[in-house]
């Protein structure tokens, strides 16, 4: 097996895998996010703690993890940038540290695809705030989103597009039970 898969695979996985919305949690409000809202250790609901500065801190540092993956392989392994994100996307929703029970994979991917191109990510969020606007589903909005990063890369830039297209099915497949919920009308609206 080649070496460079194996040393990729493991510093994109371990990045990923840092659950920073439980340490943040853990350590300023000594709660665990596991037992709030929804469970998931992601920025929305680190949100529903009422504390938005850790929200934001959260969303950052899971952005960033996706970033450095990208600027790490992109220095030492540039033909292997889909493969690095793909594993530490993977590794922020299947975390070793929590028995594979992670988040679902927006803020890092948001990280990858700023370190891919700024255009994905300039699009990305105004496709997010248009519609977390005007219908206030997070979670609609992400996958909506990233299905807009997808079109756009298949049809301008092409160099990205299997990755983003493999991104957008797992973000349909974390955000399952918010499908559900969606259709049956039980979905949790933002306040922005």
């Amino acid at each position: 097996m080649d070496t460079n898969l194996i040393i990729v695979a493991v510093y994109s996985y371990l990045l990923g895998s840092i659950p920073f919305g439980l340490v943040l949690t853990k350590i300023f409000l000594k709660k665990d996010i596991r037992e709030i809202g929804s469970g998931n250790i992601g920025t929305t609901n680190v949100l529903r703690t009422g504390n938005k500065s850790l929200a934001v801190t959260t969303l950052v540092l899971d952005l960033l993890k996706g970033y450095f993956s990208i600027v790490i392989t992109f220095v030492y392994f540039e033909n292997l940038i889909s493969y690095s994100a793909l594993i530490c996307f993977i590794g922020h929703i299947f975390p070793v540290w929590l028995k594979f029970k992670g988040g679902k994979g927006v803020a890092t991917y948001l990280g990858v695809i700023l370190a891919l191109s700024y255009k994905f990510f300039l699009i990305f969020g105004i496709t997010w705030l248009v519609f977390s606007f005007l219908f206030r589903y997070a979670s609609l909005s992400s996958i909506i989103s990233s299905l807009i990063v997808f079109v756009y890369s298949y049809f301008f830039i092409n160099n990205f597009s299997l990755i983003l297209f493999i991104f957008f099915v797992i973000i349909i497949y974390t955000h399952r039970e918010n499908i559900v919920r969606l259709k049956n009308s039980e979905e949790s609206k933002i306040k922005l």
